[in-house]
Formats: C-alpha cells, structure tokens, sequence
C-alpha cells in the first residue's frame, strides 16, 4: 500500500511535468499564429487547451484522494498541496497561451501586432518558453538554485514590457487605438505567463526545503553584500 502510494505522489508530479510542457509549448505557438496570422496554429492551441484542463481536474481528484485516503503529514502533505496550487498556476497559464491564440483568431486574417513590433513580440513568446521549459526542469529535479535564477529570469520579460509601453506612449505611434489595446493585452499576457512560470518555481523550493523563496532569497542578499 506504501508503494501504491508513493508512485500515486510520484504519478501528481509527473503531471505537473506534462502540464508545463503543453503550457509552454502553447505560447510559443501561439506566438507564432499571432505574428504570422496562422488561423489553423491559433484554433489548435485554443483546443489544445483542453487537454491542460484536463491534466488539472486529474490532479486534483487524485490529489484530494490521497488526502482523504491516506491523510498526509509532513513532507508528503506538503507536496499534495504544493502540487494543487502549481497545477492552478499552470493552468491559469494554459488560459494566457490560450487568450493569445484567440486574439491572434479575433484579427485573422489581419495581424494585431504591426511590423515594427514584430520584434519583440516575438522575444517576449520566446522567453514565455523558455522560462517555462525551465520551469519543468525544476519540477523534474526539484534543482533549488535553478528555481532560485526564474526571478532573475523574469526581469527580462518586465524590460520588455516596459519596451511595449514605450512604443504605445510614443507621439509617433500611428497603429490606432484597437491596435493598442491589442497590444496592451499581448503584453499583459505575456507578462502574467512568465509570473505564473516563477510562482511555480518558487512553490517547487517550498517543495523541497519548507521554506518560501523570499525568505531564502532574503537570508542570502546580506550575505552576498558582506562579501
């Protein structure tokens, strides 16, 4: 029974491994079908969507079973809640990848981003992926210091929030107002994956050490500035 039970915990995270995937692989095509105006690639990221939803509404029945069958304590109950709250996380950026795709579908067969912000638009989803595929990294070894550097990670993605603010805000924008509220919520979306890829990491070192991020973070930063 005590191994029925541990590979059902070890089932939960290999989930969460799979949810991280999809999510990931979602925004950066849904990147693509927004930036290239692909009607086909958007409307398979909207449906592949399911599929992450489904992922969830499966962890979480198996993981309220196990806290109702097996009452966890300690370690094992912290990695049952852990793993609902980072599932909700990668979900809800399952729904960002999503809200892209259906804009992307909204303005077909014309693009939303105009020419001169193709650029960034296209590094921004990029680095969605990437700190997502990191994330799932983390999940799989539960590596400290590389959930630890997502945050470091993240300022990139602020930078280039900031870098669309720039170009909505300039007097020379010319792309109309509907184009920038498109572009708005492309940012926003962005932004708010890459947050949900760092809370993930983050509940990954509360995970392993029982301790939250922060905290760790803040214990090492005087010893960094006294060396």
């Amino acid at each position: 029974m005590r191994d029925a039970y541990h590979e059902e915990l070890d089932s939960i995270g290999d989930g969460l491994v799979e949810m991280a995937r999809l999510v990931g692989s979602a925004i950066g095509r849904a990147t693509t079908a927004m930036l290239d105006a692909d009607l086909k690639l958007a409307e398979s990221v909207i449906e592949g969507d399911k599929k992450v939803d489904d992922l969830q509404h499966d962890l979480e029945a198996r993981a309220i079973a196990l806290l109702a069958r097996q009452q966890p304590v300690a370690t094992d109950l912290r990695i049952v809640v852990t793993s609902l709250r980072m599932s909700a996380d990668l979900e809800r950026s399952g729904d960002l990848a999503q809200h892209v795709a259906k804009l992307a579908r909204l303005r077909f067969p014309e693009r939303a981003v105009p020419q001169d912000l193709h650029a960034t638009i296209l590094e921004m989803g990029q680095l969605a992926q990437r700190l997502m595929a990191k994330t799932a990294e983390v999940i799989v070894t539960k590596d400290i210091d590389l959930a630890m550097q997502l945050e470091q990670d993240d300022d990139e993605m602020d930078q280039l929030h900031r870098t669309l603010f720039q170009h909505l805000m300039d007097d020379r924008w010319k792309h109309g107002i509907e184009t920038a509220v498109d572009v708005t919520l492309l940012g926003r979306y962005y932004e708010r994956f890459a947050d949900h890829a760092v809370a993930v990491a983050k509940r990954v070192v509360f995970l392993v050490t029982g301790e939250h991020a922060d905290d760790l973070q803040a214990d090492v930063v005087p010893g960094v500035e006294g060396a």
